[in-house]
């Protein structure tokens, strides 16, 4: 029994438990108030009134609505009261596009994103996210769905950084890559295979660095929407690095040809 109590903390803080809000009144009230919520999940198949006006409000602030086993939500539950919807702050609010932008041109810099494609383990993410501030990037966009969002993990990884670089959610990667081409910035993505090899690629310009997820890669539409597909050289047996290392390298190379 020790043993158990030992371990349960660790165990919740795997699940983000640190930013939950549980049961109808409570996840009502919290969207009700503006408190940035990063997804409301819903057991599947409670199609009640209650749940479905909590699912629609939710929707309508741009928050994921994610349906799930009931057994889903007794293992992430802390008070095993959930009645059926858990809600997972967001540490803080998500920025837009145009914010990252904008704090490059304030700085009179070149932009410098970072674009992750469907990071689902959290300590990744916040792995990226303090590597990201460290370097002076102006921001990070992740995807909707597929993807860690900004909880209590999130923020502990990134060591704080979260508080002072943008985040920025999107609904569709490539619409995104097309949008910041059209801004004049260019694309590169991370790929064992990339025919460019990494010091050898132009970062000093408007750069939007694409970290693939921590199995797939990089998905092929995102792929597609690249300009460049940049190889980090590797000596040893293994061909891949862990998706934060790999975002590092690729970013203090970004840092060194700035100068």
């Amino acid at each position: 029994m020790e043993e158990n109590k030992r371990r349960r903390p660790a165990r919740q803080e795997e699940d983000g438990a640190d930013g939950l809000i549980e049961g109808r009144n409570a996840v009502t009230e919290a969207l009700r108030s503006g408190t940035a919520i990063d997804k409301v999940y819903i057991a599947k198949g409670d199609t009640d009134n209650t749940l479905g006006y909590i699912a629609a409000a939710a929707r309508d602030r741009g928050v994921v609505v994610v349906e799930c086993d009931r057994r889903k939500l007794d293992a992430m539950s802390r008070t095993h009261s959930h009645q059926g919807v858990i809600a997972v702050a967001a540490v803080r609010a998500y920025a837009s596009v145009e914010d990252i932008l904008a704090a490059a041109r304030e700085k009179g810099e070149a932009p410098l994103i970072v674009v992750c494609d469907e990071l689902s383990d959290p300590h990744n993410l916040g792995a990226v996210i303090r590597t990201a501030e460290c370097a002076g990037a102006h921001g990070v966009v992740i995807p909707k769905r597929r993807s860690a969002g900004l909880t209590a993990v999130v923020a502990k990884t990134s060591a704080g950084a979260v508080s002072y670089l943008p985040v920025a959610r999107v609904p569709n990667l490539t619409a995104l890559l097309k949008q910041l081409k059209e801004e004049g910035i260019w694309v590169y993505g991370t790929a064992a295979d990339g025919s460019t090899p990494l010091y050898r690629a132009d970062l000093k310009g408007p750069a939007a660095i694409v970290i693939g997820s921590e199995g797939d890669g990089m998905s092929r539409l995102v792929r597609e929407q690249c300009d460049f597909l940049v190889s980090i050289p590797m000596r040893g047996q293994l061909n891949s690095l862990n998706a934060s290392a790999a975002a590092a390298i690729v970013l203090y190379e970004a840092v060194r040809q700035r100068g």
